[in-house]
């Protein structure tokens, strides 16, 4: 749900649960004009899957965990913040860079340092750190995204359980200028994860991705779903015939309207004008939009609008927004 485990392969060293995509939020800082708010969640709740691997470790050394923003509309990053992370005594911490340019779009770890060894947060207090114009954190909190996944898996037959009200995710939250996302105007924005190749012909390899909630999970099943997870926003025209398929089946749409219906969902980025005010599916998403209905009524072509579930009742008023953590991760 959500990207959560959305990996291809849920086992170590592919499946790291720490570089699995869960959530895209990105919506206009509450308390300070010109000014927005990012935050990327990974690593679903620990111990949520009893059979796959577990890591209370939240984020991943190895990795680099990449924002990509496409300032024209080609499906191309001109502007990437790349986060990477460190380990001593236990304890983590995090690097964060802007690349610009050809720089941005290449699988790589350059560009300017904005925020330097900044303290990952292991424990329920949210460590943050003020670099510049920047303001960062990363570390464990309780997962904002809410939906019945029980009803999900029983034939949308809802209840209004959320399974995700007492789970947590590992969030890199960042508020930046909006000068910094591009000169003006409106961006599209996706998250992806890098982890080192190993085949001794390119350094890095893509992991996962996301943007959108819920697509790698109900519309690229089977042998599909490696491809698309590897993917870019500027080729996701590949996947528009098996999106449509999968509309035909699910939602009983006319071949030409699932078409339709699949060209809004790819390519697999979220618009975003800080200019307009934040809502999905149309600018950006907010921590308490309801991106489980929305998704419901387009898959069903209409026929279920909703699961019973609403925004959790944890979320802070201030940087970083995310509630606390449920569980005890303190070392």
């Amino acid at each position: 749900m959500a990207h959560h485990y959305s990996g291809p392969d849920f086992s170590f060293p592919h499946g790291d649960p720490r570089v699995d995509h869960c959530d895209l939020f990105v919506f206009p800082a509450p308390q300070g004009a010109g000014r927005s708010v990012v935050a990327i969640d990974v690593h679903p709740s620990f111990g949520i899957n009893p059979e796959g691997p577990t890591t209370t470790e939240p984020f991943a050394p190895e990795a680099i965990y990449e924002l990509k923003v496409d300032a024209d509309g080609d499906g191309v990053a001109e502007v990437a913040f790349r986060v990477r992370f460190s380990a001593t005594d236990g304890a983590q911490f995090a690097s964060v860079r802007r690349a610009e340019g050809a720089v941005a779009d290449d699988t790589d770890e350059g560009g300017d340092v904005l925020v330097a060894d900044a303290p990952v947060s292991a424990g329920a207090e949210a460590h943050v750190t003020e670099a510049g114009d920047y303001r960062f954190f990363a570390g464990w909190r309780s997962d904002p995204f809410f939906f019945d996944a029980a009803g999900a898996l029983n034939d949308f037959q809802f209840t209004g359980d959320d399974f995700f009200a007492d789970k947590d995710v590992c969030s890199i939250v960042l508020e930046l200028p909006n000068n910094v996302l591009a000169p003006s105007g409106q961006v599209a924005m996706w998250h992806r994860t890098l982890v080192p190749n190993g085949d001794g012909v390119a350094r890095w390899r893509q992991a996962d991705r996301g943007a959108r909630p819920s697509q790698a999970v109900f519309f690229s099943p089977g042998d599909e779903k490696a491809s698309y997870l590897a993917g870019y926003p500027s080729t996701d025209d590949r996947f528009l015939d098996s999106f449509a398929h999968v509309l035909e089946h699910a939602g009983g749409y006319a071949p030409e309207d699932a078409k339709r219906v699949a060209r809004t969902l790819l390519p697999d980025v979220v618009p975003y004008d800080p200019g307009r005010p934040a809502g999905y599916p149309d600018n950006g998403r907010t921590l308490t939009d309801d991106v489980g209905d929305h998704f419901l009524s387009v898959f069903t072509n209409g026929k279920v609008t909703g699961d019973g579930v609403g925004p959790h009742e944890d979320l802070l008023t201030e940087f970083p927004y995310l509630g606390r953590p449920h569980g005890s991760y303190d070392r």
